[in-house]
């Protein structure tokens, strides 16, 4: 099984382009503190697709407290002079704000972002 969860904030406003064919691809930086040792961040590079890219575009800015979950993909390669390059992207399956939406307009001096769109696809695993 292929699933990671990660807590933080984004490094930079996200970055959408779009396929030949019309997809929507939104690339993301996020930091990380490490739970038991706040003063060492890891940094990710996310990876977000279609609607999930949209989104991201549309409501996250550089500072957004958000939750990602998603899959570890190696970006792998060999160079002209047969360097290998070792490196991993996350790609997004769900991304949430996290906090407040009062702390993250304070943060931003801008309107508190509406709640993020539910899958409709879980309705069936509420257990209510």
């Amino acid at each position: 099984m292929n699933k990671v969860i990660l807590s933080g904030n984004l490094t930079r406003d996200p970055e959408i382009r779009y396929t030949q064919s019309g997809k929507a691809i939104a690339k993301l930086g996020l930091a990380v503190s490490r739970r038991f040792s706040r003063d060492v961040t890891d940094f990710f590079n996310l990876t977000a697709w279609d609607k999930q890219a949209e989104f991201c575009n549309r409501y996250l800015k550089k500072g957004t407290s958000v939750i990602v979950e998603g899959r570890v993909e190696n970006d792998n390669y060999e160079d002209k002079n047969g360097v290998k390059h070792y490196s991993f992207n996350i790609q997004v399956e769900n991304i949430e704000f996290a906090g407040s939406a009062r702390r993250q307009s304070d943060n931003q001096n801008s309107e508190p972002e509406p709640e993020p769109p539910m899958d409709e696809s879980d309705d069936d695993s509420v257990p209510f």
